[in-house]
């Protein structure tokens, strides 16, 4: 039997019983038992790493990381981890149109908010993390990320094909504390901040603030929708002592862009989109920071509009092309 670092799976799923099940290839939701020969290492690994604390946690395992989701049934406790790339994947294999991925490394020198939204496991994070990482091969700077548990590679040094370097350090959130992360993290001047996901008060209202603060702010959240993920973020920031006026302001002026993902497909899962830009020159006027400003959020139109345009190659604002650079 192999081991586990060389079967290719993308979950294992640990029962109270020490039993592991990964996915069967051959069908598209079905599980197959797995018994690897090292079977015993990995479990005292994943067991003993928990903090007695946080449900999610990473672990290294032959230089592969993991991330694991504690649970408690009925019968006891059980595990999930989930495998994660030994690399960043390039935004250019993640099945985006070449519109939409020459748009956001357009937005490479601009600063703001550009938040990645949909359901779980919908790769939202993994889009974050290789858009980061196009940011620093092609631009450099430093990029500073807020993680819990940490899943991309992206800790290092990028050089960059023009002179210079990116470089970026991942962090954990400072005693669970993810407002207070993010406030240390500015202190150290980054130019992109990466913060893996606002669900909680302090969280939404930090990154509305580093957003408008002359930063590149990258960030995931639940939601169903475009619509929804700004009404998410206005209502976490507002649970947490921030005035609902205060966090529409803050957002018609910080945001760069939110697309919504879900992945379709049985073998081969492709992403579905949706999405809606704000013009990154915000001293011009631009209609949906306008309509994020008022709290009354019919967007579709603009949505309807931008990806249109979109797809026909056209700007989607007057002084903005899309092109390669």
């Amino acid at each position: 039997m192999a081991n586990i670092t060389e079967t290719k799976f993308s979950d294992i799923y640990i029962t109270p019983e020490k039993v592991a099940y990964i996915p069967d290839k051959r069908t598209a939701n079905a599980l197959i038992e797995f018994k690897p020969d090292d079977f015993e290492e990995f479990y005292e690994l994943v067991k003993n790493s928990w903090d007695g604390e946080n449900p999610s946690y990473s672990v290294s395992y032959h230089n592969v990381y993991y991330r694991v989701e504690r649970s408690i049934t009925i019968g006891g406790v059980q595990y999930c981890a989930r495998k994660m790339p030994a690399k960043v994947a390039p935004f250019s294999v993640l099945g985006y149109p070449k519109e939409l991925s020459t748009y956001l490394m357009s937005l490479r020198k601009s600063s703001g908010l550009i938040l990645w939204a949909g359901p779980t496991g919908s790769g939202k994070t993994t889009s974050i993390s290789s858009l980061l990482k196009e940011f620093l091969s092609t631009e450099g700077g430093f990029a500073y990320t807020i993680e819990d548990p940490t899943e991309q590679p992206l800790d290092g040094i990028y050089p960059v094909s023009t002179g210079g370097l990116g470089l970026c350090k991942q962090t954990l959130p400072i005693g669970g504390k993810w407002g207070e992360s993010l406030k240390s993290a500015l202190r150290s001047k980054p130019r992109y901040i990466m913060v893996g996901e606002i669900r909680t008060p302090d969280t939404a209202s930090e990154v509305l603030r580093a957003a408008t603060s002359g930063h590149m702010v990258l960030s995931t959240i639940h939601a169903n929708n475009v619509t929804d993920a700004i009404a998410s973020v206005v209502k976490y920031a507002s649970s947490g002592g921030m005035s609902e006026d205060l966090a529409y302001d803050l957002l018609s002026r910080g945001l760069l862009g939110v697309i919504h993902q879900s992945l379709e497909g049985t073998t081969v899962k492709k992403p579905q989109i949706s999405f809606l830009f704000a013009n990154p020159d915000t001293t011009k006027g631009d209609q949906v920071r306008g309509i994020i400003k008022t709290g009354r959020l019919n967007l579709a139109t603009s949505i309807e509009t931008q990806m249109t345009r979109m797809s026909r190659g056209l700007a989607m604002f007057p002084d903005i092309k899309i092109r390669d650079e």
